[in-house]
């Protein structure tokens, strides 16, 4: 079975950004040949409404067989209330928040994001996963595109 990768808008536009690309397109090409099932959400495709035509035609390349589209509930909403509630982040985070909680109650494998300073920071994480078991649901991996990078064998 593939593993489901929730992919956040930071990692659309870090595709074409001089300072992730290196690690994005590969994850790309991995997106591409099939290996993954890509999981994006309302909250995603809210933020990219303003993003650069070249990012919007990436996340439209992105095959239909791989790509699951999932609807912010009450559900999400309630759980990203409640990582502010709880001082995870500031009441500022509350997208971040969205799409943490879209990924925990989707059951995505993974969380992929290049935000360092909301999401793919270990205090953050410990914080969220926290708060997942506090309410029965799995502790999320949450990690960076080069964390995907595939090495070969020397």
């Amino acid at each position: 079975m593939k593993q489901r990768l929730y992919i956040d808008t930071s990692v659309f536009g870090g595709h074409f950004d001089e300072e992730f690309k290196d690690h994005t397109i590969p994850l790309f090409h991995r997106i591409k040949d099939g290996e993954f099932i890509v999981i994006y959400s309302t909250v995603t495709q809210d933020e990219l409404e303003n993003a650069p035509e070249k990012v919007k035609e990436l996340v439209k390349s992105l095959r239909a067989d791989l790509t699951e589209f999932i609807e912010t509930t009450e559900e999400a909403i309630d759980l990203a209330t409640e990582y502010i509630s709880e001082n995870v982040v500031g009441q500022t985070s509350y997208a971040d928040c969205l799409h943490i909680a879209l990924a925990t109650i989707n059951r995505a494998d993974f969380l992929v994001s290049w935000n360092f300073k909301h999401i793919v920071n270990l205090e953050r994480i410990r914080g969220y996963n926290s708060i997942n078991i506090k309410n029965g649901y799995k502790q999320l991996e949450i990690r960076s595109p080069r964390e995907f990078e595939k090495y070969e064998d020397d």
